[in-house]
């Protein structure tokens, strides 16, 4: 421990002066996080959906799809849309592969957490709806889905948060986020410890704001 500068651990005024041009970056890590969300919201339901489907069409191509997407990292995803696909003539620009990787990848976990959600709904909810003659889709959209999505609130609010850490990793594939315009004045300065932790503190704060919105939500849900 003797042997730790430890006076070099953070540079004030170098944070102070980095920080507008590493913020500059906050667009590409919200459009990636929550346009991953959104995009994976939408699919996830879908993949839930087919997942609980009595047709083996249905379910064999959701319950396949969601292995792979749980089984593999997201890194070496991003990199087979950015840097593979081109090989065979489709390519994508830096944001836009992130953008589908981001949503491809977390719907499968919020597949799992809609399935969970819905199959947690009493089906005495179900009964009582076809007995008022509503048709599947009305009583998924109408009595169900909303029972479903307070229990759904809180799991999927933890995948948003993992959505907006793991963004860092559309750096990888050249996206001037948060986490590459802090390697690149890392780079320039020759002080990686600073800025790390720099924008490790702007992750934190705009994970802050989403765990607040979270708990909004899950009081409101509470007196709906």
């Amino acid at each position: 421990m003797s042997g730790i500068e430890w006076n070099h651990i953070f540079d004030l005024p170098l944070a102070i002066e980095s920080f507008p041009y590493i913020l500059q970056g906050i667009g590409y890590t919200i459009l990636i996080s929550f346009g991953g969300m959104a995009f994976g919201l939408i699919l996830g339901l879908l993949l839930a959906l087919g997942r609980t489907s009595r047709l083996s069409i249905f379910r064999w191509p959701a319950r396949i799809f969601i292995s792979y997407m749980r089984g593999t990292p997201m890194l070496v995803f991003l990199f087979l849309l950015y840097f593979g696909l081109p090989n065979i003539g489709i390519q994508f620009t830096a944001v836009t592969a992130a953008l589908i990787g981001f949503s491809l990848h977390s719907s499968a976990y919020m597949a799992e957490i809609i399935r969970s959600s819905l199959n947690s709904v009493d089906k005495g909810q179900w009964e009582a709806a076809t007995a008022l003659g509503l048709s599947y889709r009305q009583s998924l959209l109408s009595v169900i889905l909303p029972q479903a999505t307070r229990i759904a609130i809180p799991p999927l609010s933890n995948v948003l948060l993992d959505l907006i850490k793991a963004s860092s990793l559309a750096a990888m594939i050249t996206v001037p986020d948060l986490f590459q315009r802090a390697k690149i004045v890392g780079g320039r300065e020759f002080d990686y410890m600073t800025v790390y932790i720099l924008v490790g503190l702007i992750y934190w704060g705009i994970c802050m704001l989403v765990e607040v919105w979270q708990n909004h939500l899950e009081k409101r849900s509470t007196y709906v």
